[in-house]
């Protein structure tokens, strides 16, 4: 993993065949920046190959956030292609951690809304703490979900409760 030159995640490996991916941007929340989407989708593509690992974490650094959305200075002004390209880029990512055969887990230590709460989506098991907060909150924001969490929080939750939360905004926790 050294080779991939990643500077908003923090590769561990807490045991044998366990991976630990840690999203490393506290002083944002460990906000989604376009950087930091591109990372996830190199170091899934890569775990994915790697036969020693069996088991893989996501968690965000920090106490207060797993994931607290997408960088908004990064949507702020952006035009319509701009936000197409952002959502490809985003549901690529997703979509490598999903599909990478392996048990993915989401240790949710805080604020997981918008990118965060699809990034939890997209793991195969979720696991949070009592300060955890979930949701999409895109709608309060004249924005969609774009990375593909429309479709899994369905998968997930069922559609009433998934029309739920996306719709109005709620969170859970």
């Amino acid at each position: 993993m050294e080779d991939l030159a990643l500077e908003n995640l923090r590769i561990e490996h807490p045991a044998e065949g366990v991976v630990r991916v840690v999203i490393d941007r506290q002083e944002q929340l460990n906000a989604l920046d376009d950087d930091t989407v591109a990372e996830i989708e190199r170091v899934f593509l890569r775990l994915a190959k790697d036969d020693s690992a069996r088991v893989l974490i996501v968690t965000g650094a920090g106490e207060k956030a797993f994931v607290a959305g997408a960088d908004i200075q990064q949507l702020a002004g952006q035009t319509a292609e701009e936000a197409k390209q952002r959502a490809t880029t985003g549901q690529r990512a997703f979509d490598a951690i999903e599909g990478c055969g392996k048990p993915v887990i989401a240790q949710i230590n805080g604020f997981a809304l918008g990118g965060g709460c699809e990034l939890a989506l997209a793991c195969h098991l979720r696991y949070a703490s009592s300060r955890a907060k979930i949701g999409l909150p895109e709608v309060s924001l004249g924005i969609i979900p774009g990375y593909g969490g429309t479709q899994r929080l369905q998968r997930i939750v069922g559609r009433g409760r998934a029309f739920e939360l996306i719709l109005t905004g709620n969170h859970i926790g």
